[in-house]
């Protein structure tokens, strides 16, 4: 691809270029330059990718795209833009030729749930080797399983990813979307048929500041501002944030929802949580059947609705997804059992906020006698104001609480057990 043909497409302060130059990767990490390479210069949270520069040019980038004036005398082609990630965006989606356009990409974001919610769409719409999947545990691209490095992939990545999955014959793609994803551009431009909203609990404040800057990067999923027009939203009407969703949702996209607590279209009744798995009553806008699964608790009951709600608006027939359901064999590490011949339950869940927590043992105690324990710790480097949230949850919902360490990073472990004992 010829850099003069981005010249059009992006938000150019200025240029110096020579028109015959063309590229032949994309690089944002200069430690992978390689000659032909376009390298977009990123400001990061850690790094500035702008120090990298010369880097890139020594290892074989023809061109720069920064947000950086470099000046006429920079010894190479550059394009400054307003924005590097915007851009980077627009040109890895023209560089792979939109694969985007060719498949049914369904969105889910929400602070708990979209892994589960993620795998079992896929299950139910196909599975694996049909049915593309970008998220925490791995990214699957039809044939073939690589994995994630990140819940939501740049957008190069992105791009990269759904132009194999097109080889690979999938037609629908289903993926995390992570409020990071969204602030940093790495979704920008994708072609998104479906969006869902699961949930939102207090995390990631370390970022975001405030629930209402947290809100407001997650609806934009729902706002048509950036760069596509969705198709179907699917929304837990029981979370307020859910129904304020709705309430700003453009005319022009259809809406299902669902809960437990609120009318929905797609509801559950009767329900009964077990120690080996969950059965409830789904009320939908076709009638009434009855669940069978092997998934634990009453937040799984809305990871299901939700997916069960994305498989109908994708015209799949609910009894034949009910009947796979039953064979669906988890999500690892989400409420996971772990079965050694003991004759007590051992969970394993990826519950990392106080909601998640709270929400983990109200789902224990409901299927536990005897006496419950919980084992967890709190990140280090992230938002500390969660971390007693985190503990009272736990001591609240739990006889016998072990506090031990969950990825410090570069924090002494002493400074987070102090904000845990508050």
């Amino acid at each position: 691809m010829y850099l003069k043909n981005l010249l059009k497409e992006l938000d150019v302060i200025e240029h110096q270029i020579d028109p015959k130059t063309a590229f032949k990767s994309i690089i944002t990490d200069s430690r992978r330059a390689i000659s032909g390479g376009l390298f977009f210069a990123i400001n990061g949270y850690q790094l500035d990718g702008n120090t990298f520069i010369e880097q890139a040019i020594e290892r074989g980038s023809v061109a720069v795209i920064s947000e950086e004036p470099l000046g006429k005398h920079f010894p190479s082609n550059y394009i400054q833009v307003e924005n590097v990630r915007i851009a980077l965006a627009k040109v890895a989606k023209l560089f792979y030729n939109s694969p985007d356009e060719d498949l049914n990409i369904i969105g889910v974001t929400g602070t708990n749930g979209k892994t589960t919610v993620t795998l079992i769409t896929q299950y139910l719409l196909g599975g694996s080797q049909n049915v593309g999947l970008l998220g925490t545990i791995r990214y699957d691209i039809g044939n073939r399983t690589l994995p994630s490095h990140r819940t939501t992939p740049d957008s190069v990545d992105c791009y990269n990813l759904f132009s194999e999955m097109g080889k690979a014959k999938c037609k629908e793609v289903v993926m995390e979307v992570s409020s990071h994803g969204i602030h940093q551009h790495r979704i920008d431009f994708v072609n998104m048929d479906t969006a869902v909203f699961l949930n939102l609990s207090r995390d990631h404040l370390g970022y975001h500041k405030t629930m209402d800057e947290y809100f407001k990067v997650k609806k934009l999923l729902f706002s048509n501002s950036l760069g596509f027009q969705l198709k179907n939203a699917v929304v837990n009407i029981d979370c307020p944030y859910g129904k304020k969703v709705l309430d700003d949702l453009n005319s022009n996209i259809k809406r299902l929802t669902f809960g437990i607590q609120k009318t929905a279209d797609f509801m559950a009744k009767d329900i009964q949580l077990k120690a080996h798995g969950t059965e409830f009553t789904l009320v939908y806008p076709e009638g009434e059947l009855r669940v069978s699964t092997n998934l634990l608790g009453r937040h799984n009951v809305k990871n299901i609705l939700a997916s069960l709600t994305i498989t109908y608006a994708y015209g799949r027939p609910m009894e034949a997804a009910l009947k796979r359901l039953e064979s669906f064999p988890g999500v690892p590490g989400r409420m996971e059992r772990i079965v050694a011949g003991q004759d007590f339950n051992i969970i394993v869940d990826y519950a990392h906020t106080s909601d998640a927590i709270e929400h983990a043992c109200e789902m224990i105690n409901e299927i536990t006698k005897g006496q419950k324990i919980i084992v967890f710790g709190c990140g280090g480097e992230r938002d500390r104001g969660k971390r007693e949230l985190m503990m009272q949850a736990a001591i609240k919902g739990a006889d016998c609480v072990i506090a031990t360490s969950d990825n410090p990073r570069n924090e002494a472990q002493d400074n987070i057990f102090s904000d845990m004992k508050k």
